[in-house]
């Protein structure tokens, strides 16, 4: 096992890892959309979508992975009703059309609005 980290995404806000590779897997923990640069979140779901998949991309890249070999993501949304918006964003960056869970929660931290999470070939 090796532990993926990079300054190019947000650091773990608690006692875990940006991401984990695991024979040839890489494993991403979820990814609020946080710009890594500043540590602010844009307001609303396209723009907080679109943090989010840039925040996975950089942590499979550091892995010397990338979107196309993504095999499974779990998506987190506040509000099911921005359903259709998050997958308009979405659909740009996962362009292989992984296996997904897309699941609402009642509260993701730091206020976010979705978070992302990726299991990838090497």
């Amino acid at each position: 096992m090796k532990v993926i980290a990079t300054n190019n995404a947000p650091g773990a806000i608690g006692p875990y890892s940006q991401g984990y590779e695991v024979g040839n897997l890489v494993i991403t923990s979820g990814q609020l959309p946080v710009d890594p640069a500043t540590g602010n979140m844009p307001e609303g779901i396209a723009a907080q979508a679109e943090w989010s998949c840039k925040n996975v991309g950089t942590i499979l890249e550091a892995a010397g992975s990338g979107f196309d070999k993504v095999v499974k993501t779990t998506c987190f949304l506040a509000n099911m009703g921005d359903f259709a918006a998050f997958n308009e964003v979405y659909a740009k960056f996962f362009t292989s059309k992984p296996a997904r869970s897309c699941v609402a929660v009642k509260d993701l931290p730091k206020g976010a609005l979705c978070e992302i999470e990726a299991i990838a070939e090497k």
